[in-house]
Order: C-alpha cells, then sequence, then structure tokens
C-alpha cells in the first residue's frame, strides 16, 4: 500500500530504544510497528551504540519512513547518564541522515501535550489516550515502545496542522492549550466511555 507519510519515532535510551512507525494515507494513522530494541545484553557502551544505529537504518531500509521524529532527552541531575542519552540520540540521528531523512526533535513535555493535553501527563496516561486515539487494544511490554509511538504521533499531529487527537487545527477553539480537555470532550462525544 501507497502511504502519503510514513513517521519513524523513537524513544532513545542506552538500555532500551523504543521506536514505532506510523503510516498516514489521507488522514488516517495506522501502526506499522511497534517495540524496543533491548541493548543490556551488551556492557560496551559503543557496541551498544553500534546496535542502535544498526536497527535504525535497518527500520529506514525495511520500512522506508518519509520523515524521522525523535524524543530529546531531558535535563537531569545525573550528568553520565546525559551525556550517554546524548550520545543514543546522537548516533540515531546520524543514521536518519545518513538516509537523507528530515529529522525533527520533540522535548517530552510537547509530546505529552500534544497526546494528552497535559504536558506533565504520566507515562499510563500516555498509554490510555494512545489506545484511544489508534484503537489499539494490546499493551506493549515496555513503555520505551509507546513512547516512540507517541513521538510519531506528536510529529503527525505538528505536521497536519492538528493540534491534538481532537482532530483541531492549532489555534482553534477546540485544539491546543485553550481548549483543553472541556473542548475536547464537546468534540468528541463518542469517545467518552461511562
Amino acid at each position: 500500500m501507497k502511504y502519503d507519510t510514513v513517521i519513524l519515532g523513537i524513544d532513545p535510551g542506552t538500555q532500551l530504544m523504543g521506536y514505532a512507525l506510523l503510516a498516514v494515507s489521507k488522514g488516517k494513522v495506522t501502526i506499522l510497528a511497534m517495540d524496543v530494541l533491548k541493548l543490556t545484553k551488551e556492557k560496551d557502551i559503543y557496541a551498544r551504540l553500534e546496535m542502535i544505529h544498526s536497527r535504525i537504518a535497518e527500520l529506514i531500509r525495511e520500512y522506508k519512513p518519509t520523515c524521522f521524529a525523535i524524543e530529546a532527552p531531558f535535563f537531569g541531575k545525573n550528568v553520565q547518564s546525559m551525556l550517554k542519552l546524548g550520545r543514543a540520540q546522537g548516533v540515531a540521528i546520524a543514521a536518519a541522515m545518513q538516509a537523507k531523512l528530515p529529522v525533527t526533535e520533540y522535548a517530552p513535555k510537547k509530546v505529552k501535550q500534544s497526546i494528552t493535553g497535559n504536558g506533565n501527563a504520566d507515562k499510563d496516561q500516555v498509554w490510555k489516550m494512545l489506545q484511544t486515539i489508534l484503537e489499539i487494544t494490546e499493551k506493549p511490554k515496555y513503555y520505551d515502545a509507546t513512547d516512540a509511538l507517541s513521538v510519531a504521533l506528536c510529529h503527525h499531529y505538528q505536521t497536519s496542522g492538528t493540534a491534538s487527537g481532537s482532530g483541531a487545527k492549532p489555534g482553534s477553539k477546540t485544539g491546543g492549550k485553550k481548549g483543553g480537555w472541556g473542548a475536547f470532550i464537546a468534540q468528541n462525544p463518542t469517545r467518552i466511555q461511562h
């Protein structure tokens, strides 16, 4: 099947790297793949970086994405963890750039805001919204995979002019920060379960 857009979303990590591929055709979003790359068996950090690069290159060859979206590392107190995460992110971006894919980076708060309407949502809240928006029935084993899926969906919303899962345009009464949950519920009465 021919898609208008295929988005490769990445949640970078040095122990688990989440990835997801979303296809968009005539506004309809379909999940092509969602999983994690487990890196914990390899003790050498450079070998882990090579595994990240290889897996992303493999995903690009297999699914032929048209764009690449990655979550930016959040600023924590542990400098060593930040450095390791930055390396993992850099290697992932390098693999995408090598394949000539446009790269977009999203802050974690931006991703959560885009999916749930709340930039401080927890992983479970993000997962529940993804379930509703994309009609997913099976829960993945790792949140890293759903984090990657949320990055890909966030990219779709940002590039298609949709502010959130509500289908609203940015700046409209139902989209972005101004509308919030009340506007989402008013716009989507069929999504509410009693």
